[in-house]
């Protein structure tokens, strides 16, 4: 690659400004450094891992990259993170709503109670959590002029989550939600777009990877291997680079071709 090449791509989200919820470790990290890298200013949410959240702020490039503490099912919160970052940054042009969980809750073996608890924690972190994020960084946008705003939903969304039905119906949620801003606010120059990821390298999936399905999960691809998070970043790059504007409403689905669907 040759120096101009090089500077262009370190520069490409030069004095953009980026928010990333779930940002401290995993995914989330790979896609903060991804747009720290092009020069961007990155603010990162976290819920509760400080010590996670200052290891990637240290490794992040560039200057002025900020942390933010807030739990995303509460709703206060979540308007007092994005005014907080709206107010340090001066602005906000791109959002990546990354934070997610998943809840072990197989009907067969779950009590009621457990069910309940599943859902609701689920559906509060993965839906109704980006879905207030959404609401106060497009108010901002409406505003300002525009804006991206990516969400990171699962190929659970659409292949099913048997021991985890919340979590996929929580994605195909979410997917629905960013196809529904998608066409919403277009006219306000906001563009929404999705990446669905199937099962990535992370600390969060190393023991299933590790164990004895790894070889298993690692066959649903015909590449024999799952993804690298730095690999879900890109992906969330490119629907946030200049150029990427027609894409809005766009899902991709990023599973080395584990489930196809037309």
């Amino acid at each position: 690659m040759s120096a101009r090449e090089q500077k262009e791509i370190s520069s490409e989200f030069d004095c953009k400004h980026v928010f990333v919820t779930g940002g401290s470790r995993g995914i989330g990290r790979a896609i903060a450094n991804a747009f720290a890298d092009r020069g961007a200013r990155v603010a990162i949410l976290f819920r509760t891992n400080i010590a996670a959240a200052n290891e990637t702020l240290a490794e992040l490039s560039g200057k002025g990259h900020i942390i933010v503490q807030a739990d995303i099912t509460k709703p206060d919160e979540v308007a007092t993170a994005v005014s907080s970052v709206i107010e340090q940054f001066g602005g906000l042009d791109i959002v990546v709503n990354n934070a997610g969980i998943g809840i072990h809750h197989p009907l067969e073996s779950t009590s009621y109670d457990d069910w309940q608890t599943a859902w609701r924690q689920t559906i509060d972190t993965n839906l109704h959590g980006p879905a207030n994020v959404c609401f106060c960084v497009a108010r901002h946008m409406i505003e300002s002029g525009g804006g991206r705003i990516v969400n990171v939903t699962s190929r659970g969304a659409f292949r099913g989550e048997p021991t985890k039905p919340a979590y996929g119906a929580s994605k195909a949620g979410l997917n629905s939600l960013s196809q529904s801003l998608a066409v919403a606010l277009a006219p306000h120059n906001i563009f929404f777009g999705v990446v669905a990821p199937g099962f990535v390298n992370t600390e969060l999936t190393a023991d299933r990877l590790e164990g004895k399905e790894g070889d298993e999960i690692r066959a649903q691809s015909p590449l024999n291997r799952v993804a690298e998070p730095e690999e879900v970043a890109h992906a969330v790059l490119f629907l946030c680079s200049e150029g990427s504007e027609f894409s809005t409403g766009t899902i991709i689905d990023l599973n080395g071709a584990s489930y196809l669907r037309s």
